[in-house]
This record gives structure tokens, C-alpha cells and sequence, in this order.
């Protein structure tokens, strides 16, 4: 897989989820009463995708990150080091994106809390990725 392919790939996903984000964040915004606690709003589904997609990442990452140091399997950690930034990326926008259009705090149902979360592990999984990516470079 090129590295251009892969960034292609990573543009259009991000050009859909901001498609697909806009619908879901006016339906939050219009939303007149407050969610319960086991209630799956939109905001929470969001949050909840951009919070699996960073986990993804941070997975991703860790594994590159083993690869290129050469303790696990015979790979050089390249291809994990690329997808890993990409997917904590796409976490991380679609966090932002829900903790911005949230107009409530935690327990009202918008998916704020979720939402920065998917920030911050979408932050851990670019990190890793680079971190792979650096080391694949060097030893390779």
C-alpha cells in the first residue's frame, strides 16, 4: 500500500465523517430534553465511533511500535505507522466535532464526555504512530 493511496484513503474518510457528522450534530442541537442515562443520543454514537477509532489507532500504534523495535514478527512497523496517526486523526476530529457541537455538559446526552475522550486517545494513537514511524526509519 502507498503512502498516497493511504493519505487518499484517510482524506475521503475525513470528507465523509465531516458529511456525516453535520446531520448528527443538528439533530443534537435540536434536541429539546434532556437524555437519560442509558438513552444512545447521537452525540454518545459519535463519540462513541471517534472513541473506537482512536483505540484503533492506539492499538495499531503500539503494535508498530513493538514491530519496529523487532520483538514482535519480522515487519519493520512502516505500514502500522502510517494507519495508526491516521485512525487517532479521524478519532480525534470526530471527537472535536461532537465536543464542539455539544451544548450541555456531561450527563445531557450530547456526548461530551465521550467526545474527549476519542481527543485524547486519538492524540495517543497519532503519537505512537509517529514514534513507529521514526523508528522504522531509522532501522530500516
Amino acid at each position: 500500500m502507498s503512502v498516497r493511496f493511504a493519505l487518499a484513503v484517510a482524506g475521503a474518510a475525513l470528507i465523509v465523517g465531516f458529511g456525516l457528522a453535520s446531520p448528527a450534530a443538528a439533530h443534537v442541537v435540536v434536541q429539546p430534553d434532556p437524555a437519560t442515562a442509558y438513552t444512545l443520543t447521537a452525540g454518545r454514537l459519535w463519540s462513541v465511533v471517534a472513541a473506537l477509532l482512536g483505540l484503533a489507532g492506539v492499538v495499531i500504534g503500539g503494535l508498530a511500535l513493538a514491530r519496529s523495535a523487532g520483538r514482535i514478527g519480522t515487519g519493520t512497523g512502516r505500514r502500522g505507522g502510517i494507519v495508526a496517526p491516521v485512525a487517532g486523526l479521524a478519532g480525534a476530529v470526530i471527537g472535536g466535532l461532537v465536543v464542539a457541537a455539544a451544548e450541555g455538559g456531561p450527563g445531557t446526552g450530547y456526548g461530551i464526555v465521550g467526545g474527549f475522550v476519542a481527543v485524547v486517545v486519538g492524540l495517543i494513537a497519532m503519537v505512537l504512530g509517529g514514534l513507529a514511524l521514526a523508528r522504522s526509519r531509522r532501522t530500516g
